[in-house]
């Protein structure tokens, strides 16, 4: 008897290789393609988990795949410090940022380019190629004139170009976000332009294989401890099987031509049935389903009986549900049909029939193919297994439900930069810009941010920008009121940036506790009630005006001018020195979506935010000797609430005052005092129309005017 070089498997989950691989002719192909290697193919949990371990194996992708990858490079992490200053008796602090770069290994075959990647299980790349973090990204493809990276070399010296591997590189990656570790990516690789079909990939992966047609797949990875144990995944998937002809490997399936024999009758021939446990009764197929995200998704079929074995199958392949669905069915009906197998004996002749060839029995129903066959003398025995229905259909399924991560692009950032008066909790030594920054897109989350004092030359960081601020332009400004009245006339329109941003009422006790405090032009105001007015705009009513001091803004605003909310989470502060106060400061805001250049907006500081406010209630009284004597009550940039309803603190080094006297021909007369009133002799008094204008002098700036109209004969 011939010894066969590979026996048939038998098995409808193993699939109908081996037998196919009968006949002497398999031996030379079988020395080509196997060369002893364990029949054993890839399975879906060697794409889901990233490793790093020495030998891990690369598979080739088709079509496309998410896939781990393998790291293959890394540096130790990156540690960046940045400084910054305290307030007046503050310390500074230093805070630390963490990155890394590294490289992963992506495909053994060459690739057209990486789609979306997952980081911990969120996007960092979008379906619109748009980043959530920043990464320093660049992809190698995999061409065999692929150049070396030049940051690979840079650290290693010497390095190999890994030619015929698809591999991405990220340079200082931010690891904020992931514990300051690496973090576990997933990529979604597009390795060719559309599905592929099962036989196209057997072709791609050993030349001695001749295949056409099969199933469309989405993706398929082909890795495992031997291309026979892929080859064995890509027939059940398709329902055909492989015949050695001369050469090659040929696919073959249940429509192709069939040879007529004549049982003879020789050696035993007939039929014989396995027993009912040789066929399991419900068959699982595992596979990577595109509706999940290239997720695992699982499909099962079943069949009538008492037995309970159940067969479950891992395809690293792309399939729709009801494709897969349709293989479990596929499976199922083979299994069943494979419960009978035929036997028949032939003479010489039966020396040209090779296992993996079509037969028919004449005078019998149906088509056979030869599982196997044995040769003693001049006689030839032949194993044969019923075909089953045919390749697996399309069925009525479900990927389930799916929570796919968040897909929101970041978009350019948007920057307001304003100098506010001081905050009523701390006393500033210095001018405070407050940094207001948000995206275009509802993905936006932080940017970095840097100032320049020298107009561009030098460029300090300035940190990161906080929360996503609520920030818009101005359709209708406001009518010009009182700050000392609610202001019930006017009806503020304002369009935010975008739809998905919203505002909202405020009772008194919130209103009393700075509930929405907002920046409308170069005016702090309150607003009790906005109303929804549909795509983003909304309108503002119930409004307190010139809030903090910024009075003289009341009227200033035209449309399209700055909106934003003035919610602390949403501000980032930045100290200058008290230099910086009169001179230009340039200012920029990177964020993921700002590759081709920052957000940029420059300001003067004029010392609002650490010069006090303007004086108020402002009086003139003449006694009976001619006297003019001028009063007023100052103000504090610590004393915002009024808290003991009698004095406010000073929060300034001295108390002091400048009264600038204006009279009605223009001459100008300033007189200092340091306390809050003035008396002028009757001599000195002006004659006529005269203006008065009284500002407090601060540790760092002088307030805003307080004026006051002297009209003739007062």
């Amino acid at each position: 008897m011939a010894t066969l070089v590979l026996t048939t498997v038998g098995h409808v989950i193993g699939g109908p290789i081996g037998g196919a691989l009968g006949a002497l002719a398999g031996q030379a192909i079988d020395a080509r393609l196997f060369r002893g290697a364990a029949r054993e193919g890839p399975r879906l949990t060697e794409l889901a988990v990233q490793t790093s371990s020495y030998g891990t194996q690369i598979p080739k992708l088709f079509g496309t795949m998410r896939v781990a990858g393998t790291v293959i490079w890394s540096t130790d992490l990156i540690e960046t410090r940045t400084a910054s200053r305290g307030g007046k008796g503050q310390p500074g602090t230093n805070t630390y940022s963490y990155a890394a770069s590294f490289a992963v290994a992506l495909s053994a075959r060459p690739i057209i380019g990486v789609r979306r990647i997952w980081a911990e299980g969120k996007l960092l790349r979008g379906a619109a190629g748009d980043w959530k973090g920043r990464t320093g990204f660049r992809l190698h493809p995999g061409g065999e004139d692929q150049a070396v990276d030049p940051l690979i070399a840079a650290a290693m010296g010497a390095t190999p170009a890994y030619r015929g591997i698809a591999y991405a590189v990220f340079e200082g990656m931010q690891l904020a976000d992931y514990g300051n570790r690496i973090p576990s990516l997933t990529f979604e690789v597009e390795a060719d332009a559309g599905p592929v079909v099962s036989g196209d990939v057997a072709a791609a992966l050993a030349g001695e294989v001749s295949a056409r047609g099969g199933t469309m797949l989405g993706g398929f990875a082909a890795s495992g401890a031997s291309v026979r144990g892929v080859l064995e995944t890509l027939s059940v998937l398709d329902g055909g099987w492989w015949q050695p002809e001369g050469g090659r490997l040929v696919r073959r399936d249940d429509d192709g031509p069939a040879l007529g024999v004549v049982d003879a009758g020789i050696s035993g021939a007939g039929r014989r049935r396995t027993v009912a446990s040789d066929a399991p009764r419900e068959v699982t197929v595992a596979h990577y389903d595109a509706a999940r995200d290239y997720q695992i998704g699982v499909q099962r079929m079943r069949r009538s009986g008492t037995r309970e074995r159940v067969e479950r199958i891992e395809l690293p392949a792309v399939l729709d549900a009801t494709v897969a669905k349709g293989v479990a069915a596929a499976l199922i009906v083979r299994g069943e049909a494979e419960r009978t197998r035929r036997r028949v004996g032939l003479g010489v002749d039966g020396l040209a029939v090779a296992p993996g060839a079509i037969v028919t029995i004449a005078g019998e129903a149906g088509r056979w193919r030869v599982a196997s066959s044995s040769v003693v003398g001049l006689a030839t025995t032949l194993d044969l297994v019923p075909l089953a229905s045919g390749p697996a259909a399309a069925m009525p399924a479900s990927s389930g439900i799916v929570l796919g991560a968040p897909d929101v692009v970041a978009g350019r950032t948007v920057l307001i930069v304003a100098e506010l008066p001081s905050p009523p909790d701390r006393l500033l030594s210095g001018p405070r810009v407050s940094m207001l920054a948000t995206g275009e897109g509802a993905g936006w989350r932080q940017a970095a941010l840097l100032y320049s004092l020298d107009d561009g030359t030098s460029w300090m960081s300035a940190g990161a920008s906080a929360a996503p601020a609520t920030i818009g332009r101005i359709e209708t400004p406001p009518v010009p009121a009182s700050s000392l009245l609610i202001d019930r006339r006017s009806r503020i329109v304002v369009a935010l940036l975008r739809a998905d941003m919203a505002l909202g009422d405020a009772d008194a006790a919130g209103l009393a506790g700075m509930a929405n405090l907002a920046l409308l032009g170069d005016e702090v105001i309150q607003f009790e009630r906005a109303e929804p007015l549909g795509g983003g705009r909304w309108a503002l009513s119930g409004l307190r005006r010139g809030l903090r001091g910024t009075e003289a803004a009341i009227g200033t605003q035209s449309a399209g001018d700055r909106f934003a909310l003035l919610e602390d989470d949403a501000i980032a502060a930045i100290d200058l020195p008290p230099a910086a106060i009169g001179r230009r400061v340039r200012f920029l805001a990177s964020g993921v979506g700002d590759i081709d250049a920052p957000a940029a907006a420059e300001l003067t500081p004029g010392g609002a935010s650490v010069a006090p406010p303007s004086p108020v209630h402002v009086g003139a009284h003449v006694d009976d000797t001619g006297a003019l004597t001028l009063g007023w009550i100052r103000r504090s940039r610590r004393g915002w609430g009024w808290n003991d309803g009698i004095d406010v603190p000073l929060a300034e080094e001295a108390e002091a005052y400048r009264v600038t006297i204006v009279s009605s021909d223009g001459v100008e007369r300033s007189i200092a005092t340091a306390v809050p009133r003035l008396t002028i002799g009757a001599a000195e008094r002006p004659s006529g129309r005269a203006m008065v204008r009284i500002v407090q002098q601060g540790t760092f700036a002088a307030s805003l005017p307080a004026t006051l109209i002297l009209e003739e004969g007062a």
